[in-house]
């Protein structure tokens, strides 16, 4: 028989056993709405604004309640409840960034507001790899310095699709989203993080030179 969420309740309950439950309402509301929201953009029927800021605010949530619902992966989740939100998966359990930022190529920056992308991009660069130094090793402090670098990289018209430094942020951020909030990443993933980002901005300054 077809599982729902009311079938789990009971009138004598837990404040964990409770807990669980309402992280699971959390959760299912948040898979629906990114199902709804991805539809929404692919249809053109929001703004690219509003599609950014509400995907980027869901994701947060997402990435907080997820842990919320102790001894079930959120696959497990969908599976139980039979939930049909392919969108939502591939946003929130494979890339974990808006689609304006996975697929943008920089076409929406002016060359008036040029000098700006380039320099946030630049900042985005030295704030991760300093993060990083510092010892700012968690997911939660990571990840949201790497989206803010994506995000930058993106709006450099100049830089083509496969820019080594798009490609291993993305990567970044696919093994940072398939972790929990508080996971930390090991001495060898901070050693090779600091790596590509080193690499990828010496690239990125080479190319501006050459543009």
């Amino acid at each position: 028989a077809r599982r729902t969420m009311a079938a789990v309740r009971g009138s004598e309950m837990s404040w964990e056993e409770r807990e669980r439950l309402e992280a699971q309402a959390d959760l299912f509301s948040i898979v629906y709405t990114v199902e709804a929201l991805e539809k929404a953009w692919v249809r053109d029927t929001i703004t690219a604004d509003q599609y950014t800021d509400m995907c980027r605010r869901l994701i947060g949530q997402f990435k907080t309640v997820e842990h919320m619902i102790d001894g079930l992966s959120v696959p497990d989740f969908i599976a139980r409840y039979e939930l049909s939100c392919p969108a939502a998966q591939h946003r929130l359990l494979e890339i974990g960034v808006p689609a304006t930022v996975e697929y943008s190529r920089g076409g929406d920056t002016s060359a008036g507001e040029l000098p700006r992308a380039v320099a946030e991009t630049v900042q985005h660069f030295i704030t991760s790899m300093d993060a990083l130094k510092l010892g700012m090793v968690a997911v939660d402090q990571i990840q949201p310095l790497l989206n803010d670098l994506l995000a930058a990289i993106t709006r450099i018209p100049s830089l083509p699709p496969n820019f080594a430094a798009k490609v291993k942020t993305r990567q970044w951020l696919t093994t940072l989203h398939a972790m929990r909030a508080a996971d930390q990443l090991d001495e060898a993933q901070v050693r090779q993080c600091l790596f590509d980002l080193e690499s990828g901005y010496n690239d990125f300054h080479r190319s501006l030179q050459s543009s």
